[in-house]
């Protein structure tokens, strides 16, 4: 059972990395990330890749959370504190009343993430912005069994507060690689085996007719632009239908039709 520290002033340096997060997050915290609420606590905490430093609680939830806190390392501090105190840490209204810092672990690269043999599906994102699409990109790949996650270099962090807590806590748990500036995704991709769908309005096959692809990578581009006419050009382009008058799909929501829909194309 790890030692509960309480912390009567916002200001304690002892919990600096939880202070002000909203700000924190724009400017990044150098292999450091923050998880937040109970789900995503119990995620890192039996994450094999990464490793919580610390963690700060709202005193009257140190009863509740203790069965979950009695499988801490006693090295890493649990610090409680009121609830004035906590939200003025915070720079917010810390409504779940919990919050950890995780050390993020080894990188995965592309290569490591796309070797294994066998039926796998993968998804390839490009210029992905947004972090609550991030975080629910993740989500849904979690929940359809995807193998993993290419981003590019134009990709916001999956790690960044708020990514992590819309998926809750899959950014934590779902491998994912980065691609360096200027790499050629579709190359790399068929070079480990995998036929690459990239998702558009203007794709030349229904998403429904898509059979017997059993080694996949489906691409998806940021909303609005979409994926590149140069990407479009070297990939088999797929497309959802829809009803007239709406031409595209928020990205999350795409990526989770298109995980359903592979999933069960080789069943």
């Amino acid at each position: 059972m790890p030692d509960f520290i309480d912390i009567d002033d916002p200001a304690d340096p002892r919990i600096a990395v939880f202070r002000d997060i909203r700000e924190r997050d724009l400017i990044g915290r150098e292999g450091i990330f923050i998880a937040e609420g109970e789900v995503v606590l119990g995620t890192l905490l039996r994450s094999a890749r990464h490793r919580p430093r610390s963690i700060l609680i709202d005193a009257r939830r140190r009863a509740s959370l203790a069965p979950l806190l009695e499988t801490l390392d006693e090295t890493v501090p649990v610090y409680l504190a009121h609830r004035a105190v906590l939200d003025a840490i915070a720079g917010f209204p810390l409504h779940r009343g919990i919050l950890a810092a995780g050390e993020c672990g080894p990188s995965i690269t592309p290569e490591e993430l796309l070797a294994p043999e066998g039926p796998r599906i993968i998804l390839a994102l490009s210029a992905i912005a947004n972090h609550d699409n991030m975080g629910g990109i993740f989500r849904n790949a979690a929940a359809f069994g995807a193998a993993g996650i290419l981003l590019d270099s134009d990709c916001c962090d999956p790690f960044y507060r708020k990514a992590i807590r819309v998926s809750v806590g899959t950014t934590i748990t779902m491998p994912f690689a980065r691609l360096p500036a200027g790499a050629d995704a579709v190359a790399l991709l068929a070079r480990h085996g995998y036929e690459v769908l990239s998702l558009s309005p203007a794709g030349a096959e229904p998403l429904a007719g898509i059979r017997n692809v059993p080694r996949v990578a489906a691409l998806l581009g940021a909303e609005g632009a979409g994926l590149p006419a140069s990407v479009l050009e070297r990939t088999r382009t797929v497309t959802i239908p829809m009803a007239a008058g709406i031409d595209s799909l928020n990205v999350a929501t795409t990526s989770g039709i298109v995980l359903f829909a592979l999933s069960t194309a080789n069943g």
